[in-house]
């Protein structure tokens, strides 16, 4: 698709399997129902960006849907991800997402 959010969604896809962080099988449905930010307490933050943020952003570009008027995604990573050694290349995707939905915001 020809959407920047969707290519740097599939950009954080990519990075995620090159760090070896994507997951083969689905985590159960019920971990998916959390209501605290990032399903912190049912799922690692890796998780959380490959079977709900990636899954609804792509949700809602598909339909035409309004994306989030500010996102802040990136912090997160510098929390989970400092000490692996793809941190980089995973905060850096992330921090190009915030800055490009966040843009792309209607005023």
């Amino acid at each position: 698709m020809d959407h920047p959010v969707w290519q740097l969604l599939d950009e954080l896809e990519h990075t995620l399997r090159e760090a070896e962080l994507w997951q083969a099988k689905p985590v159960p449905a019920q971990a998916l129902l959390s209501v605290q930010p990032f399903c912190c307490d049912t799922l690692r933050f890796e998780q959380w960006l490959q079977f709900v943020f990636i899954v609804k952003m792509r949700a809602l570009i598909q339909s035409g849907a309004a994306l989030p008027a500010n996102m802040a995604i990136a912090p997160m990573a510098e929390v989970s991800f400092a000490q692996h050694p793809d941190y980089q290349a995973l905060h850096s995707v992330l921090q190009r997402l915030d800055s490009v939905v966040s843009e792309s915001a209607p005023c």
